[in-house]
């Protein structure tokens, strides 16, 4: 039998329709986006007596390609996560890769054409809690998460694949929101629920694997961090530094959620930095140390950074005023084991609650002629560090904001040099401390090109005194042991900044200021010079990075609070962020001005010139 050329494409369609109609036209856009041709047209030449077997070789390829596609096994390896940000394609981690940078080198966008970014699609998250966690991408399919729900969304289109509630225990205190981002690797997404549960799902269906409680509410303890993968490890951390919790990081199987290890960022008596906690007492069993961000990850050095939080209680008496480690640090921990090889304490006995939690950037940079690999965080107390990641030894250390509870870090020491603010705050005086906050928990980014990190800072102070009515310590309860409370506002107060610094030198390059409301919004700075940030107010922006002024902006339905990620998808550029009031600190100073409710916002340049 001869096939013509016109049924040799009939047939073809035929099979192209089945392929559609059984497996997705997800799957069926995906071969051909890979330029896998199912039936080629020389299967039906009169040249080709044997077109039955070539038809039938090519269907059983496509089969066995398919069945590929849908293997519970096809997902995110170690290797794609450790050159997370080569495919364009995919965003697999927070702020773009294990090295936090939040840089794209995305161009498509660029300061000559982003006026005409518009929004492609808008997807609502149904929830009024608050959106902080960035989006992750893979192979077309974006993975969303919040207090309430973990979605699925059709990059294309926007549309919901699948959706799953998260169930929370009813002994939670605390309002459900989530930071860091959708953790994906090897066909899951993992999480954790404010009610200390760590769970897998399935990232084609949404269905839960397995599911892990960690920590009791009861004791303080809650969860609101982004997991990572690391060295085929699943790793967490855990909130509550306010409360008479001991702060620890955990690391799990991911495939089946078997705990490997814990790592308590608190020393028991007797183990390394035991010495600086009262002997013969038990105040290290509640001393805070939380570890509620998420970590950065070395693949070459097999180092995972991971911030811990402040020392409990803020009244350092109960600590006897002793440096109280492995609070307010940078531990480096060794992803298999949990062993720390070493560590950098940023406010030995922090009595502010400025902690060392935001997860740093992970760079190498040249210093005085030499290749270094550092690490920098613009640090809560103000400062802004450069560390030697390979053994966590001070570099660089300058003010990025006002401060005045130290007047520099002392680069021989490491430690602070205070000033007579915390003198007088121990005497029982209420003080003023600049600043109450630098950053507000949210990512930085780092520009390879230039070198600058790109940040929103807070120029708001807090008061501060010992409470000499504190309640006595109650397991589960809040006990920092202070009164605290911010000053009066006048409209016409600038309240932070978006900034452009040298971590090594501090100079900055530009310094925008912000009135009415600081900003809760990460930073994404790409190859084609711009900044995306966002306001509390509820604007997105695209900034000038030379210069910062606003290039563009959108107002969304809500607050943006989380951090922006850029992709590629059939070979166009996408920016997509999330919107929704929500965070303490957010909330406390927005509520009254912005609505809340949750969606993600994702953009593309209008075609034309």
């Amino acid at each position: 039998m001869e096939v013509s050329e016109a049924q040799g494409a009939t047939i073809r369609q035929r099979l192209a329709e089945v392929v559609s109609t059984i497996f997705g036209e997800r799957t069926y856009r995906n071969l051909a986006r890979h330029r896998l041709t199912l039936i080629p047209s020389q299967a039906y030449s009169l040249r080709n007596p044997n077109w039955r077997v070539v038809v039938m070789k090519k269907v059983l390829l496509c089969a066995a390609l398919v069945a590929l596609w849908a293997a519970p096994g096809f997902g995110q390896t170690t290797e794609e996560l450790n050159s997370d940000g080569k495919n364009t394609d995919n965003v697999l981690t927070q702020s773009m890769g294990y090295s936090r940078k939040s840089y794209s080198p995305l161009h498509q966008i660029n300061k000559s054409n982003v006026g005409r970014l518009v929004p492609v699609w808008n997807a609502s998250t149904m929830n009024e809690l608050g959106e902080l966690a960035a989006p992750t991408v893979y192979n077309g399919v974006m993975y969303v998460i919040n207090g309430k729900w973990s979605f699925a969304i059709d990059v294309e289109t926007g549309r919901q694949i699948w959706r799953t509630a998260t169930k929370i225990e009813p002994a939670n205190k605390h309002t459900a929101f989530n930071r860091g981002a959708a953790t994906i690797y090897n066909g899951k997404v993992f999480r954790v629920t404010i009610d200390d549960h760590i769970l897998a799902l399935d990232m084609k269906t949404g269905k839960e694997i397995w599911n892990q409680k960690f920590a009791n509410t009861e004791e303080g303890y809650y969860a609101t961090g982004g997991p990572i993968v690391a060295n085929g490890v699943l790793i967490s951390g855990v909130s509550g530094g306010e409360s008479t919790t001991r702060g620890f990081l955990d690391g799990w199987d991911p495939d089946t959620g078997k705990k490997l290890w814990r790592r308590y960022t608190i020393p028991a008596p007797g183990e390394p930095g035991s010495e600086t906690w009262p002997k013969n007492t038990d105040a290290w069993k509640y001393g805070g140390g939380p570890t509620w961000r998420s970590g950065s990850y070395d693949p070459d050095l097999d180092l995972v950074y991971w911030g811990t939080g402040n020392a409990e209680p803020y009244d350092p008496k109960k600590r006897e005023g002793l440096d109280s480690l492995y609070t307010s640090s940078m531990l480096a921990i060794r992803p298999k084991t949990g062993e720390i090889a070493c560590y950098y304490q940023y406010t030995p006995n922090d009595i502010y609650d400025v902690d060392g939690t935001d997860e740093p950037v992970l760079a190498d940079i040249t210093i005085n002629g030499q290749r270094r690999k550092v690490m920098i965080q613009a640090n809560k107390n103000g400062f802004m560090y450069v560390l030697d990641r390979t053994n966590c030894k001070l570099i660089a250390a300058h003010p990025y904001v006002k401060v005045n509870w130290a007047s520099a870090i002392d680069l021989d020491t490491g430690r602070p040099v205070l000033t007579d603010v915390q003198k007088r705050f121990t005497a029982g005086e209420e003080v003023e401390i600049w600043p109450s906050r630098g950053t507000n928990a949210v990512p930085e980014a780092f520009d390879p090109n230039t070198g600058l990190i790109y940040a929103d800072t807070w120029n708001i102070p807090r008061l501060q005194k010992i409470d000499p009515n504190a309640e006595p310590e109650e397991l589960g309860e809040a006990t920092t042991g202070v009164a605290a409370r911010t000053p009066n506002l006048k409209p016409e107060d600038v309240l932070g900044h978006f900034l452009a610094i040298n971590p090594l030198t501090g100079e900055k390059k530009w310094e925008i200021p912000l009135t009415e409301l600081p900003s809760s919004a990460g930073m994404l700075a790409t190859a084609g010079g711009l900044i995306f940030t966002g306001k509390m107010s509820g604007e997105f922006l695209a900034l000038d990075e030379e210069t910062g002024k606003t290039l563009w902006q959108f107002k969304t339905g809500s607050s943006v609070n989380s951090t922006a990620i850029t992709y590629t998808h059939n070979g166009r550029q996408y920016v997509t962020v999330a919107s929704g009031l929500g965070g303490a600190l957010a909330t406390r100073y927005g509520a009254a001005k912005v609505p809340a409710g949750g969606s993600i916002w994702t953009f593309a340049l209008f075609p034309g010139k």
